[in-house]
């Protein structure tokens, strides 16, 4: 029997996540996966700004840009009949170039510190894949099925397909129809939608062709004002394209691309499948010591793109507190945590899609009816596409790993999907600010707790120093005598977790110091200090 601290199941971008982070940690893990190696089918395509900040933490994101999409590509998003006629509609957004250059220029936190970069699933999980690989503490299973587990208050027995597999944790991330979530008896509620059919396309010359006459200029989006519900989206790599519609059959599928673009081209349809639009959330992330993640926990319509994205962020909020747990510096209070957090991030995202879902369905009802269409969408569209609340505005309230704050005269955030205001409100990520130097303090935040003493306060934080150590856990001082980065997180002292989230903030240290670090790291009974 093979032995390891954490399985994995599904080699998604989630579970490739996982892995890495982990590995990255010195766990020791074990990804299993039934399928042979990575698929080249269409799934997701872009990585929102959040998750570019993780992979910038986890040494990646260069890596994730350099396989996606070129920097200087549009990302705008056009509404048209076809792409040799005028578009209705036209939102123009930045390039991955150009929202680089807004973020360089941005003081007041209020931008992330990366933008968004498009590419595919079928591109991201092979480079994934050789990172997870190239880790001694993880090992890479393609071609290993899960069969059945059990647990005992010491670990999980799995079986697979070649054997069987004893770990202290397992976590399913092995997608929407998840047999670990179906062995746990864990059901999903929510609404199930309409089927469309996607296609996958391989057409060289339809990138270099536009704008064709009067049609729509390069964007990421393209979608067409029928009754078919057609959707075309450009892929990383400008010759591969995919289209959604509700079609009768696969072939259909041909001639709607064909219409969609409007003129001759030369192409290859190289895959078309059935998908549901779904928006549900599970019950649980967890029973005893096996967890889920990602798809296998919460299905969206992929308007908003939250549904990997949401997944990625389950990942690096677990990574660390098994770690922590594995370690012996971890309170039990700390795996609690996690669904505690990100089932309600899930239900969150739920209601995002479900949100910009009902304003994409305003606009294409009146397909018959184009200048009415067009000035509904011109409204309704852009709750699909201007998610930057969603993405960084989300706080982890209640949570046993938090210092809720009672302060005279002030109340928490308000929840914003669209925009997004920066705050240190515990539970909160640590917003973006450059330092001297051009530097961000994202980047000089190690990978353990940190506090962090800005502006010129000279505070004694001994206490704090003592009562980490005591614990094990680990923790450092960051001075950050900067006026700007004081000016935007509004407190002398910030106490940050190792995934970015405000525990704490103050502008002295308390005396005595109470429970604050035993809120941290999840041995503290109750919720905040």
């Amino acid at each position: 029997m093979d032995d390891t601290e954490v399985l994995i199941v599904g080699a998604g971008p989630v579970g490739l996540t996982l892995a890495v982070d982990l590995g990255q940690r010195g766990v020791r893990c074990t990804l299993v996966e039934r399928k042979d190696a990575p698929q080249f089918l269409p799934k997701m395509e872009r990585c929102n700004a959040r998750t570019m900040e993780i992979y910038r933490r986890m040494g990646l994101a260069d890596k994730v840009r350099g396989a996606g999409l070129r920097a200087e590509v549009p990302m705008d998003v056009f509404i048209v009949t076809a792409l040799n006629q005028p578009p209705l509609v036209h939102h123009k957004y930045p390039s991955v170039a150009e929202a680089k250059r807004q973020i360089d220029a941005c003081t007041d936190g209020s931008l992330p510190l990366e933008p968004y970069q498009l590419i595919s699933q079928y591109t991201l999980e092979p480079l994934l894949k050789k990172e997870a690989e190239a880790l001694p503490s993880v090992s890479v299973r393609y071609g290993c099925e899960l069969e059945s587990f059990v647990q005992d208050k010491d670990g999980v027995t799995a079986r697979v397909s070649t054997g069987e597999i004893r770990a202290k944790y397992l976590v399913g991330c092995d997608g929407g129809n998840s047999i670990v979530r179906k062995q746990l008896g864990i059901e999903m509620r929510g609404e199930n939608l309409s089927e469309l059919r996607q296609a996958l396309y391989r057409c060289d010359e339809l990138f270099d062709r536009i704008p064709i006459g009067p049609g729509p200029g390069h964007g990421r989006h393209y979608h067409v004002a029928d009754e078919r519900w057609r959707f075309l989206i450009m892929q990383d790599s400008t010759r591969h394209w995919t289209l959604h519609a509700v079609v009768d059959d696969d072939a259909q599928m041909a001639r709607e691309f064909e219409r969609t673009i409007g003129v001759p081209v030369k192409y290859e349809m190289l895959y078309v499948g059935k998908w549901r639009q779904n928006l549900l959330l599970a019950e649980r992330y967890r029973d005893g010591r096996v967890f889920l993640a990602g798809d296998a926990v919460h299905l969206v319509i992929p308007t908003g793109g939250l549904g990997m994205n949401s997944g990625v962020g389950d990942a690096i909020d677990l990574a660390w507190k098994l770690e922590a747990t594995l370690r012996g510096w971890g309170g039990p209070r700390l795996l609690d945590s996690y669904e505690i957090e990100r089932r309600q991030v899930g239900a969150r995202n739920v209601a995002a899609s479900r949100y910009a879902s009902l304003g994409r369905r305003k606009w294409r009802a009146l397909w018959q009816n184009l200048p009415e269409l067009a000035r509904v969408a011109e409204v309704e569209q852009r709750k699909s596409n201007e998610m930057i609340g969603a993405e960084l505005g989300y706080r982890y309230a209640g949570s046993p790993l938090v210092c809720e704050e009672q302060l005279i005269g002030q109340t928490a955030p308000e929840d914003d999907l669209r925009a997004y205001a920066p705050t240190t409100w515990p539970g909160s990520r640590l917003p973006n600010v450059w330092l001297e130097g051009h530097v961000a303090v994202q980047d000089r935040v190690g990978p353990g707790y940190t506090l962090l003493r800005l502006g010129r306060s000279r505070e004694e934080v001994t206490k704090f120093e003592k009562a980490f150590a005591a614990l094990g856990a680990p923790f450092r001082v960051l001075d950050v005598p900067d006026a700007a980065a004081r000016d935007v997180y509004g407190f002398d002292l910030i106490l940050l977790r190792p995934d970015l989230h405000v525990v704490w903030r103050g502008n002295r240290v308390p005396e005595p110091l109470g429970n604050i670090h035993l809120t941290a790291t999840g041995h503290f009974p109750g919720p905040g200090a």
